[in-house]
């Protein structure tokens, strides 16, 4: 058995994965264990003990460890750039400089977390490009093996914004990159930063703001963005600040990430003041978010294109930050020669570290076996005994069901118009709840999005809601007819659907959906079945198990999170529970 550590360090969303002999067994961001801090950039202990415990090994049986970080690239245009820019440039070398050295001490750090004396992991230490290791955790999970287009596109990552790949079989040929100081990602974070989003990973929250807006600033934009005659794209001098704390930004003393202004003061004097977070959002700000996502857009088309002509294949696996854009992903199976494309659930960097692990079996390990993606419940599972604890402790009325009733009993409960927790099985891998760690709702009633969002999630009311809804019923309801398991697509509902599903339409008539197989999920499937044989519609409001963290790991998280928010039920395995208020509505013992 040839066994793989794949790791995220150091770098935001930090991860784990484990391969075995070519296959995924597990994978798990750092964020959802010890100090459930979003975005968590610090090394992974807890995935890294996850991921092995998942995976029944112990560190000293590891054959390699995989790293998506390969300093030792991309040097000449690191050089360029600290010539040109001698202050900024020189910051971005130092916070190279320290991540190269962290890697002399991995596979320490690695046997401390899996309770190894430092001396017992020989694991061979591969260092893997960023972006390499981006497209090779789309194409080498992806069921492509004929000739198809990789292309990566983020921030940042081993100075490098934007990667193009020849895929066949084994083989990943990188034929192009986009160095920095040029970046689709930093412009869409400078705006998103302008708007007052400027946390880290807030990025989506421009997205569901831009249908409130116009066009109005896109000549700004097209400005400040531009194609290159060689066929992508840069950045205009002058409006943006790049590297002021490294790739990413800077890990403060509570293990947050702390971003610094991307954008320069050339943008108040052509936009005005940015707004201040807790300020009211005005008309500009909403004109701003859609102008940044049409050029966005606009620029991802581009690329997309002349990525085709480098690469004439109707398939294309891709992924990284950029590739969260669900409006962009529907609009590439429309808008251009790719017929076909395949992305994983962890797109962000929590998906860094299945692409080193796949990159180096095929390519360190020798292997041939390729491996299919096919679901996203990759984390880990608690026993029945934890569920059933975690449900008689809360002290609320409960029933213990047989497992064949579990559907339909909750079922029940949407119609009625309860928001259920709804937990099950191994958690998601990725950033979205998939039907295994969401909060359910019918999506048939006008008040259920403010319902939710004053009781549970207390977000922003702008934000949309998601809907999953049987495959074979995508075509009924939408007007692409996508397959989008991982909720990676935005499009929009048909115009009869659209004010009898108010609770997930967007204000522009679109909805982020993700389409169920029952082989993928088959207790999810059923589920929507049976609220489909209730409520006539085969589809379920879902949103993300938490509240203002990352999603919920534990079933004492979960229950935490159903006591203290307006949760009216909660579905722990085969343990049903609800506040008092709701107890007449549970089925009979």
């Amino acid at each position: 058995m040839t066994a793989i550590l794949g790791l995220n360090l150091n770098h935001p969303d930090a991860s784990a994965a484990l391969v075995l002999d070519g296959k995924v067994v597990a994978a798990a961001a750092e964020e959802r264990f010890g100090r459930r801090i979003k975005h968590d950039p610090s090394f992974p202990q807890n995935a890294i003990r996850a991921v092995l415990s998942m995976g029944g090994i112990s560190a000293k049986e590891l054959d390699f460890i995989a790293v998506a970080r390969d300093p030792s690239q991309n040097r000449a245009a690191q050089v360029s750039y600290v010539l040109r820019n001698p202050i900024s440039g020189g910051m971005a070398a130092m916070e190279h400089m320290r991540r190269a050295r962290v890697d002399l001490s991995i596979s320490d750090m690695v046997a401390e977390a899996g309770g190894q004396a430092p001396d017992a992991v020989k694991a061979k230490l591969v260092n893997v490009e960023h972006h390499l290791s981006h497209i090779a955790s789309s194409y080498y999970c992806s069921p492509f093996e004929s000739l198809t287009a990789g292309f990566s596109y983020d921030g940042s990552g081993d100075f490098t914004s934007m990667m193009a790949a020849r895929c066949e079989g084994t083989r990943i040929e990188v034929i192009d990159r986009v160095h920095l100081p040029h970046s689709l990602g930093f412009f869409y974070t400078a705006c998103c930063q302008f708007i007052g989003f400027d946390g880290f990973g807030e990025e989506y929250k421009v997205m569901g703001l831009a249908p409130y807006g116009t066009d109005k600033y896109l000549g700004e934009m097209r400005e400040l963005v531009e194609t290159r005659s060689d066929g992508w794209f840069k950045l205009t001098d002058g409006y943006f600040g790049m590297h002021r704390g490294g790739e990413g930004g800077k890990m403060d003393d509570n293990h947050r990430i702390d971003m610094l202004r991307l954008f320069t003061d050339k943008w108040t004097a052509r936009f005005g003041a940015p707004r201040e977070r807790s300020a009211e959002m005005t008309q500009r700000e909403k004109d701003i978010a859609r102008s940044c996502q049409m050029r966005f857009e606009e620029i991802s088309l581009h690329c997309f294109n002349r990525l085709h002509d480098l690469v004439p294949s109707a398939q294309i696996a891709y992924a990284g930050g950029c590739a969260l854009n669900g409006v962009m992903n529907a609009r590439l199976l429309r808008d251009t020669p790719f017929q076909q494309a395949y992305m994983q659930p962890a797109s962000a960097d929590d998906g860094l570290c299945v692409g080193a692990a796949l990159w180096a079996w095929h390519n360190v390990a020798g292997g041939r076996e390729r491996f299919h993606m096919t679901h996203a419940y990759w984390g880990p599972a608690h026993t029945d005994e934890t569920m059933r604890r975690a449900a008689e402790q809360s002290q609320c009325p409960m029933r213990e069901l047989p497992a064949g009733q579990v559907p339909k009993a909750v079922a029940a409960l949407l119609n009625a118009g309860l928001v259920v927790g709804w937990y099950q099985g191994r958690s998601e891998w990725g950033p979205r709840a998939l039907g295994n760690r969401s909060i359910l709702a019918d999506p048939t009633r006008p008040d259920m999005k403010d319902v939710i969002n004053a009781k549970i999630k207390r977000r922003e009311s702008f934000r949309p809601f998601a809907p999953s809804i049987l495959q074979p019923a995508v075509a009924t309801y939408f007007e692409q007819d996508v397959f989008s398991p991982f909720m990676m697509h935005v499009v929009k509902l048909r115009p009869e659907w659209r004010e009898k599903l108010p609770a997930i339409t967007h204000v522009d008539g679109t909805g982020r959906l993700q389409s169920i197989a029952r082989e993928t999920n088959p207790l999810y499937y059923e589920l929507i079945e049976s609220f489909g044989a209730l409520s006539g519609i085969p589809i379920v409001l879902n949103t993300s198990f938490n509240e203002n963290e990352p999603i919920v790991d534990t079933p004492e998280q979960a229950m935490s999170c159903f006591l203290r928010t307006g949760l009216d039920a909660i579905c722990l395995g085969r343990y049903l529970v609800v506040k008092a208020e709701h107890a007449h509505l549970l089925p009979n013992a």
